[in-house]
C-alpha cells in the first residue's frame, strides 16, 4: 500500500488484503472520539436514561445493519465507497454525490479539530497553566493528521492497533464514574432533565435520529477500509464490533456519567458554558489528567486522519487526475479553515442533517447492488460507465426531501425517525421506479 494505489480510481488488489482485525481497530477509534462522547450527552441530556438507552440501541441497529451491509459490499467488489457510488449513480450523478460527501467529511474533520483545540487549549490551562493559540493548536493537528493520511491506510492502522487498549481503559473509567454517584437501579429511576422540558422536549425517535447521524457516515463509507478485509464476512464483524459494541459503550459511558455527576442539571445550560466545557469537567472528575489528552489527541487523530482519507478518495474517484499528494495537503489546510469556523454550537443539528441527507444513498446503493444489478459492480463497468443514472438519483433526492417534510410536520411520517424514513423510502422507490420505467441515463 506504500505506492498510493489504495487512492487511485480502481479496485484494490489482492496483496493489499488483510485480516479483518486490523480493519476492525481502524473502525472501533471511531467509537473512541470525542464527538462519540459529546453525542452521549446531547442523547442524556434531552432524555431519561432509560430513553436514552433504548435511543442508543435502537440507532446502534439501524447503523450496524447499514454499516454491516455497506462494508459486505465493499469487501465484496474491492471497492471504496465512492466508486461503488460511480456504479450506482453513474458518473455524473456520482461527482455529485461524492462532492457532498467531500464536503461534509470536512465538516466533520474542522468540527474535530474545533473540539481538539478547544478542549487542549482548556487542559492544558487547567492542569499546567498554559496558554496555547487554538490557532496553534489547529494547525499542528492538522499537520499530524495531514501525514498519516499521505502514509494511507497502514499508517491509520498501526496508530489505530496502539492506541485502542488505551482508550477501552479510558471509557472503563467513564463507566466506573457513572456508578460511583449512582447504582444501575437509581439511574434508571431518574426522570428527564429538567433542562429537557417544554420546547426543548426530545423524543426517542429524536433521540434514534441523533445517534444515527453522529455516524451514519461512517458507515455508508466503511467499504473505504472493508475493502482491504481478506475474509467477506470480516466486514459484517468490523461493524458489529464498531456500531454494537464500542459506539453503544462509549457513547452510554459518557452519557451515564453526565447523567450521574449532575452537570445537565447544574452545569450543561449555563451561561457562557461550552459542551466542550461539559466533557472537560467530566474528565477531570473522574481524574483522568493525562488520561484526558490520550483520549483528546488519540481520538482525534485517528477519526480526522480517516475523514481526511475518505475525502481524498471521494475526491480523487470523481477528479482521478489530481496530484494524491498535493491534494492530501490543500484539503488538510480546509480543514483547519473550517475548524476556525467554530460549527460546533450546531453540533446536533449538524447530525441531523447528516442522518437525512446521506443515508438515502445507501438505500439506492443496497438496492442496487444486492437487488437490480450485482452483476455490474466491476472495472469494466467504471471504464465504461453511464453519465447519470436519473432513477437513482431521483429516489435519492426524493427520500432525503420526504425525511424533511416529515421532520418539518409537512407531510406524515412512516417511522418517526427521519432517518429512517429517508433510507426506506429511497429504497422502495428505486426498486418502483427502477421497474416501471425503462433504466434513463444521460
Amino acid at each position: 500500500m506504500e505506492d498510493g494505489s489504495e487512492f487511485s480510481a480502481v479496485p484494490i488488489r489482492d496483496d493489499q488484503l488483510v485480516a479483518w482485525p486490523r480493519v476492525a481497530a481502524v473502525a472501533a477509534m471511531v467509537g473512541f472520539s470525542l464527538p462519540t462522547f459529546l453525542t452521549g450527552l446531547e442523547i442524556f441530556s434531552g432524555l431519561s436514561p432509560v430513553n436514552a438507552l433504548w435511543a442508543l440501541f435502537w440507532g446502534s441497529m439501524i447503523v450496524v445493519t447499514v454499516g454491516a451491509i455497506m462494508g459486505y459490499i465493499g469487501a465484496s467488489a474491492r471497492m471504496s465507497s465512492y466508486l461503488l457510488v460511480r456504479v450506482a449513480f453513474g458518473d455524473k450523478g456520482a461527482a455529485l454525490v461524492n462532492i457532498a460527501f467531500a464536503v461534509s467529511l470536512m465538516g466533520w474533520f474542522g468540527l474535530n479539530i474545533n473540539l481538539f483545540m478547544d478542549t487542549v487549549g482548556r487542559l492544558a490551562s487547567e492542569l499546567w497553566g498554559l496558554e496555547i493559540a487554538p490557532v496553534v493548536l489547529a494547525i499542528l493537528a492538522s499537520t499530524c493528521m495531514t501525514l498519516t493520511t499521505l502514509v494511507g491506510f497502514k499508517a491509520i492502522n498501526w496508530l489505530s492497533s496502539l492506541l485502542v487498549p488505551v482508550l477501552i481503559v479510558v471509557t472503563v473509567l467513564f463507566a466506573r464514574s457513572a456508578f460511583s454517584n449512582k447504582s444501575w437501579g437509581d439511574l434508571m429511576a431518574m426522570d428527564v432533565p429538567a433542562r429537557a422540558v417544554g420546547d426543548n422536549a426530545m423524543s426517542i425517535g429524536d433521540g434514534i435520529s441523533l445517534i444515527v447521524g453522529a455516524v451514519i457516515i461512517g458507515a455508508i463509507i466503511l467499504p473505504d477500509i472493508t475493502r482491504f478485509i481478506r475474509n467477506k464476512s470480516g466486514a459484517i464483524y468490523t461493524a458489529i464490533l464498531c456500531y454494537l459494541v464500542v459506539q453503544m459503550l462509549v457513547t452510554g459511558a459518557a452519557g451515564m456519567a453526565g447523567a450521574s455527576s449532575g452537570v445537565f442539571e447544574s452545569y450543561f445550560d449555563a451561561e457562557g458554558v461550552t459542551r466542550t466545557d461539559v466533557i472537560l469537567k467530566l474528565m477531570l472528575d473522574v481524574n483522568l489528567g493525562i488520561g484526558a489528552f490520550i483520549i483528546i489527541i488519540a481520538g482525534s487523530w485517528v477519526l480526522n486522519s480517516l475523514n481526511l482519507y475518505s475525502t481524498v478518495l471521494s475526491t480523487k474517484a470523481t477528479f482521478p487526475k489530481l496530484n494524491t499528494k498535493w491534494l492530501t495537503i490543500a484539503l488538510g489546510a480546509v480543514g483547519v479553515i473550517a475548524a476556525l469556523m467554530n460549527i460546533l454550537g450546531a453540533f446536533a443539528t449538524f447530525l441531523w442533517y447528516l442522518s437525512i441527507i446521506f443515508i438515502p444513498v445507501a438505500g439506492v446503493l443496497v438496492i442496487d447492488r444486492l437487488l437490480l444489478r450485482p452483476e455490474a459492480y466491476n472495472l469494466e463497468t467504471l471504464a465504461d460507465n453511464n453519465t447519470l443514472n436519473t432513477t437513482a438519483f431521483a429516489s435519492w433526492a426524493i427520500g432525503a426531501a420526504f425525511a424533511i417534510l416529515a421532520d418539518r410536520g409537512m407531510v406524515p411520517t412512516a417511522t418517526g425517525i427521519g432517518a429512517m424514513d429517508a433510507l426506506l423510502l429511497s429504497a422502495v422507490l428505486y426498486i418502483i421506479l427502477s421497474k416501471a420505467l425503462p433504466r434513463k441515463t444521460s
